[in-house]
């Protein structure tokens, strides 16, 4: 069971040297990894940092001359990666740790975030307590706050650093254990996603597929959830998708705080799968406290959904190029696609009497939609409102059916 190891050996290599041990104690293996540059190492590497350099198809000697840090901790990240999934396709490796500040963050990180879900990751780190989603990103990463530097050993670093490394040994050893691979049935996996405004919806598609057999993973539409649904598309976790909660294209078009990127809503086309698409909470853009919202839209309709989430009203001209980004992108679609448009609102504020309530909005989505999309799509409008049971009854039966059509491939 080795663990790759991942720190800069001149800095940091007192640290290294007690997870390693460690590890040791507790009957795993290690591979250290040195990320350093400058100062000589202070204990042996496995992987010394000139091979690091070189995977990143650089050289030591050319990034100590050019004394550009960035570009030190940019070619280091890129080594630490390649040379992870180098180690992971050898069957070398069970797990990743690493110790570090900023740099070391991002060297070990960008390694973490190349391995697949499911390997133990730990990344113990000065910037844990903060904000970490540009470390995460869609991977499984555990992110443990080293409380003090790291920055020699002292009580408080030993014990952060100790629990480190026993919660690594505890991982790898575990993971031949874990539920997914004992005991329990292998169920074609679906993904859907979901919103609190569009939760009955979702609860309730998602049971009705449960009961036919299948394991639904439901992800948040925050931006980082829409990202990771569509990485585990593109890993091939995914065999069907019942899209529901599309609202992350309004954050990236308008300008909002919980995009998904330009990518949203292109995977399940890429790889043929089945898919199911909704409008759900297309009528929002989200922006944090009422102060943080851009002054150019105060002018804009509002709804306080809690002190840290303020919703903002998209308008007739944002959602006619809402219907038509998700017209071509389905279009664009290799396998069987369905787009379900709710004609009584997208969202429990969009509703008759409610605060988002807007048929001039809405319509100009549907059009858009009709004017927009595909032949080969089925565009199925329904005179009901997203969260009412029968809208959520026919999104589940569409993609059972296409599920089943699949099967028969």
């Amino acid at each position: 069971m080795p663990v790759l190891l991942i720190g800069t050996l001149d800095t940091k290599g007192q640290e290294v040297d007690f997870v390693r041990d460690r590890l040791r104690e507790a009957g795993v293996e290690t591979i250290v990894l040195d990320a350093g540059v400058l100062g000589a190492p202070s204990i042996q590497a496995d992987i010394a940092r000139e091979e690091v350099f070189r995977a990143a198809g650089s050289e030591l000697e050319r990034i100590r001359e050019a004394k550009d840090r960035g570009q030190a901790v940019e070619k280091a990240a890129e080594g630490a990666r390649r040379i992870a999934l180098d180690l992971l396709a050898q069957g070398k490796i069970d797990g990743i740790i690493g110790l570090g500040g900023s740099a070391g963050t991002t060297i070990a990180t960008a390694a973490m975030r190349a391995l697949p879900f499911g390997l133990p990751k730990l990344m113990v780190s000065t910037l844990a307590s903060g904000q970490v989603r540009q470390y995460v990103g869609v991977r499984d990463i555990m992110m443990l706050h080293s409380v003090v530097d790291i920055s020699g050993l002292n009580r408080i670093s030993r014990t952060v650093l100790w629990n480190a490394a026993l919660a690594m040994a505890g991982m790898v050893k575990k993971t031949a254990a874990c539920p997914e691979n004992t005991g329990y049935p292998a169920k074609r996996m679906l993904a859907a996603t979901m919103f609190g405004v569009t939760t009955p919806c979702v609860e309730t598609a998602r049971q009705a597929l449960e009961a036919s057999g299948f394991e639904v993973l439901v992800f948040h539409a925050t931006g980082t959830g829409g990202m990771t649904m569509e990485s585990f598309i593109l890993d091939g976790l995914i065999e069907g998708v019942l899209d529901v909660t599309t609202t992350e294209l309004a954050d990236e078009l308008v300008g909002g705080i919980l995009s998904a990127g330009p990518d949203r809503l292109t995977a399940a086309a890429i790889t043929g799968i089945p898919q199911v698409i909704s409008l759900g909470a297309l009528d929002m853009v989200n922006f944090g406290p009422p102060e943080t919202v851009p002054e150019k839209f105060r002018h804009r309709r509002f709804y306080q959904h809690n002190p840290t989430v303020t919703l903002m009203r998209t308008t007739p001209e944002e959602n006619d190029r809402l219907g038509k980004e998700i017209a071509q992108k389905a279009s664009a679609a290799k396998g069987p696609t369905a787009v379900f448009v709710p004609l009584r609102g997208l969202s429990a504020i969009d509703a008759e009497g409610q605060p988002f309530w807007d048929p001039e909005a809405d319509a100009a989505l549907f059009q858009s939609l009709r004017n927009w999309i595909s032949p080969r799509v089925e565009l199925i409008e329904l005179d009901l409102h997203i969260n009412d049971p029968a809208f959520s009854a026919a999104l589940a039966n569409k993609l059972l059916t296409y599920m089943a059509k699949r099967s028969c491939v």
